[in-house]
């Protein structure tokens, strides 16, 4: 299956006198059906000429004003990094364990 990656706004921060909006935390999910791995970032906006009303926003509308701020070469970096660690869930290429314990569960005492 292909890998989705899905943004969700965690929390923004923003004046209390006018509603603007200055900056937030967000994540970034990847999910391939069977695996899955996040990260979480902070993110600091500029002041633009018209305010949209605190109450008015839609999450997809601040996911774009992250995804603006970011950029296309960022955003490919974070979905390359959350795509390598599925692929370790997927087919890991490091273990940890003693391997005393790994054969005592196998062999009969």
């Amino acid at each position: 299956m292909a890998t989705t990656f899905s943004y969700k706004i965690q929390s923004l921060n923003r004046e209390t006198v006018d509603g603007y909006v200055f900056g937030g935390g967000y994540t970034v999910k990847a999910h391939d059906g069977t695996y899955e791995s996040g990260a979480y970032g902070n993110i600091e906006f500029e002041r633009p000429q018209s305010l949209i009303p605190f109450a008015s926003l839609q999450e997809d509308t601040v996911i774009g004003w992250i995804k603006d701020k970011l950029g296309a070469e960022a955003i490919a970096n974070i979905e390359k990094q959350l795509q390598a660690r599925l692929d370790e869930q997927i087919a890991p290429t490091q273990a940890t364990g003693l391997p005393w314990d790994e054969n005592e569960s196998a062999s009969p005492a």
